[in-house]
């Protein structure tokens, strides 16, 4: 496959069935597909053991994004979450193995979970949530990942904006101003990763935001479920914590006071890191530019982001930038 070839061209739904048939699983023909981009995810209906119907999610990564080994290492420290009790929906393990392969796709097979968006604005909840974030990032502190790389300014601040600026993605008249901004947005970055000094890197979910965590209020494990560790990486603590802020300064203060209320039942956060909220915000909107740009060819994409690329959504990446600029030299929140 080129670099001009869609990357699921050839994931026809009589690929996708032969594939989970292949795990050893038996498809009864339906399928549904989920909402994703960076991979493609089914409901894939099967039949049980005792004949009856039942479904699966199936996820077929995105080709040349991750190595087999940085996937199984995924998979492991999600199995070892589920082994501590943490409520992550890991991948099953068929015929003695959680990755699959066919006809060049990789795929995972994930027991269907249920549930819907947690409610953020709910004390009791962000409490819930910032307990097993916590138990989470106690076990990731365990060990470090070996395969999977980090998050850091360099790959998520430094080279998404030379790519995008080399790659011409700015519009000429644009391209000075979205120079200059980024490196001031970037300096930034590292006066806050200078105020905080020398943290942790662990092993994170790595993308906790209301999209990523199912809630259920019956069954055996009432609360929230974590699902989707595709990006899981080496990083601070404080990753998996901000996305769940959102509002006015006072509101993500008493945002942040439960979930940390919850954490520190289970693992101890270390306040230096509070200075790296807006540094670690202010990477994901680089790096998340550069993500769309270079998924365009994929035609879920244009699909999806019909307004990327317009001269209109990088003047608003500019002010926005600027905003976080003037974000990252605020007094940090304290909890």
């Amino acid at each position: 496959m080129n670099d001009s070839t869609p990357p699921f061209t050839d994931l026809t739904p009589d690929t996708l069935l032969n594939a989970i048939d292949a795990t050893g699983l038996r498809t009864t023909g339906t399928l549904l597909a989920l909402n994703s981009y960076e991979n493609r995810v089914f409901q894939i209906g099967i039949e049980e053991p005792d004949g009856r119907p039942g479904f699966v999610v199936a996820k077929f990564y995105r080709p040349a994004r991750w190595s087999d080994a940085q996937i199984l290492e995924e998979h492991a420290f999600v199995a070892e979450l589920t082994e501590h009790e943490v409520p992550a929906v890991a991948p099953l393990a068929l015929g003695g193995a959680t990755l699959h392969q066919h006809r060049g796709f990789r795929l995972a097979v994930f027991q269907r979970r249920g549930g819907r968006a947690p409610e953020l604005d709910d004390r009791i909840v962000r409490e819930w949530l910032g307990r097993f974030i916590g138990r989470i990032h106690a076990a990731g502190a365990s060990s470090a990942y070996a395969h999977r790389p980090a998050l850091d300014i360099e790959s998520f601040g430094v080279e998404p904006s030379n790519w995008l600026l080399e790659h011409d993605w700015l519009p000429s008249d644009l391209r000075k101003i979205y120079r200059g901004v980024v490196a001031q947005a970037l300096d930034g970055v590292r006066a806050c990763y200078d105020r905080a000094g020398c943290v942790p890197s662990i092993r994170l979910h790595g993308d906790v935001h209301a999209g990523n965590v199912l809630w259920t209020d019956t069954g055996p494990q009432p609360g929230p479920h974590f699902v989707d560790f595709d990006d899981s990486r080496m990083g601070p603590a404080a990753q998996d914590l901000w996305m769940l802020l959102s509002g006015s300064r006072d509101d993500m203060q008493q945002q942040l006071a439960d979930l940390l209320f919850g954490y520190e039942d289970f693992a101890q956060f270390n306040r230096r890191e509070l200075h790296l909220i807006e540094a670690l915000r202010t990477l994901r909107l680089i790096h998340y530019s550069a993500w769309i740009a270079r998924r365009w060819n994929d035609p879920a994409f244009p699909a999806a982001f019909p307004w990327f690329n317009s001269p209109r959504y990088w003047e608003a990446r500019i002010l926005e930038l600027r905003e976080q600029i003037a974000a990252m030299q605020e007094p940090a929140l304290a909890a």
